[in-house]
């Protein structure tokens, strides 16, 4: 008795195998290398890439004090030195005050870069120099309205009001929260300069809508202080 051979031919569907697995293989390795050419955000407290057509959004070089000594200048901003804390976030290292007496914070702390900076470049004293840094921001106030604690005018975030170069940006979340300086702002976005951070500048993500400025970041920000109306 004669049997029909069947269409099926062994050999071709090896072949066709074969080149189904090599596909697989190839497009994983290429799926790999672009995952790992992928720029990955730096973890710091506040960061978030920045998201803008402006060639200007590009996340700023920065130093990451963990790479330092506490005391060390790691970084300055329009002539005032930003020094590293070291590894431990929470450490000081002793009291720091001007040359005249006014003091500045714990050293290497957020707090004390920011009451040195508004000393030395707009010999801005604060009434009340001590407290967390989440103190900065007087929640009880309205917008625009004058903080006497830290004698600056007060703007929420996601208020009418555009921040500037100087203002001096609160985070309350946390325990102790936290402080920085803007450094600049484009169309949508700002950069900060900062202490007592993994690095020293970060640029975060502003929406602008219906008039109001809203930055946005791992912990976004309450608002801003600013030294004259």
């Amino acid at each position: 008795m004669r049997y029909k051979r069947s269409g099926h031919n062994p050999f071709a569907a090896s072949i066709l195998l074969i080149v189904v697995a090599l596909i697989i293989v190839s497009g994983s390795r290429i799926l790999a290398e672009q995952k790992d050419t992928e720029i990955k955000p730096l973890p710091s407290y506040g960061f978030q890439a920045a998201v803008s057509n402006d060639q200007r959004e590009q996340t700023p070089e920065v130093n990451r004090q963990s790479d330092f000594e506490p005391g060390v200048k790691i970084d300055e901003y329009k002539g005032v030195a930003v020094y590293s804390n070291g590894t431990d976030y929470m450490s000081s290292h002793g009291l720091h005050y001007s040359e005249d007496g006014y003091y500045y914070g714990y050293k290497w702390q957020c707090v004390e870069f920011v009451k040195r900076f508004y000393y030395e470049r707009f010999n801005h004293s604060m009434p009340d120099g001590a407290g967390n840094a989440k103190y900065f921001f007087n929640t009880l106030l309205e917008q625009g309205e004058f903080n006497q604690q830290r004698g600056l005018y007060q703007y929420r975030n996601g208020g009418d009001v555009r921040p500037q170069a100087d203002d001096l940006l609160v985070f309350t979340k946390g325990t102790y929260g936290h402080v920085a300086i803007i450094s600049d702002v484009g169309d949508d976005w700002v950069e900060v300069v900062q202490q007592n951070s993994e690095v020293t500048r970060e640029k975060l993500q502003m929406e602008v809508k219906d008039g109001t400025y809203t930055i946005h970041g791992e912990k976004e920000p309450a608002g801003w202080l600013r030294i004259e109306k």
